[in-house]
């Protein structure tokens, strides 16, 4: 296969799993073993160039991203942050390829920048971490539903829903698993021990 080839076979891999995400219950729960390899190796493949750049975000979204990465799933003593796993970069990569994916994310940062600015006067990277934290416990329940913040809880569950896949679905993820490697895999589904962790270790529990 020519290389021309080959990376229009890549874009194509891209789309078709972000259509795959965006009819789903907000991306929960569907992105195959083999599917997530391959938006990691995408994502390492743009590393070794440099840094990554935002194919899908500006500077500011990405920025926001990261930090809701970060907040989602922190470091701590036992395993590396969503940060360091490249949950923003497989976000991104993905969103990049899906028009109604990345529709998503920009709307809903959007709405979060707009929404922390109306309570506390700024954006959502400038607040406090403590005005962070407090706006995400609001919509991180669905409990929490209403009129004002239908549209911050449903985004933030695509949001927490990809960056727990992201993140299980890395390396730094699959070491935490004790994952042995090449085993037949159908599809891949986040243990919910895994789960029950990564909301226990997160800040907004």
């Amino acid at each position: 296969m020519s290389d021309e080839n080959l990376d229009l076979s890549r874009r194509d891999a891209l789309r078709n799993l972000g259509i795959t995400l965006t009819l789903t219950t907000a991306g929960a729960g569907v992105v195959s073993a083999q599917d997530a390899a391959h938006v990691h190796h995408l994502v390492t493949q743009e590393k070794t160039a440099g840094p990554y750049q935002p194919k899908c975000f500006n500077p500011h979204e990405y920025a926001t991203l990261r930090r809701l990465s970060e907040l989602i799933m922190p470091a701590d003593e036992h395993s590396k942050s969503a940060i360091e796993a490249g949950a923003p970069e497989f976000i991104d990569l993905l969103a990049s390829r899906n028009d109604e994916l990345a529709h998503i994310y920009t709307g809903g940062l959007a709405w979060l920048d707009q929404e922390i600015e109306r309570r506390h006067g700024s954006t959502f990277l400038a607040a406090a971490p403590e005005q962070q934290t407090a706006m995400l416990d609001l919509i991180a329940y669905r409990k929490n539903e209403s009129p004002e913040l239908g549209p911050g809880i449903r985004f933030f569950a695509w949001v927490r829903n990809m960056v727990v896949d992201a993140y299980f679905t890395s390396k730094i993820g699959m070491d935490y698993l004790g994952f042995m490697g090449n085993g037949a895999m159908s599809h891949f589904s986040v243990p919910q021990a895994a789960i029950d962790y990564a909301l226990k270790r997160s800040p907004l529990a």
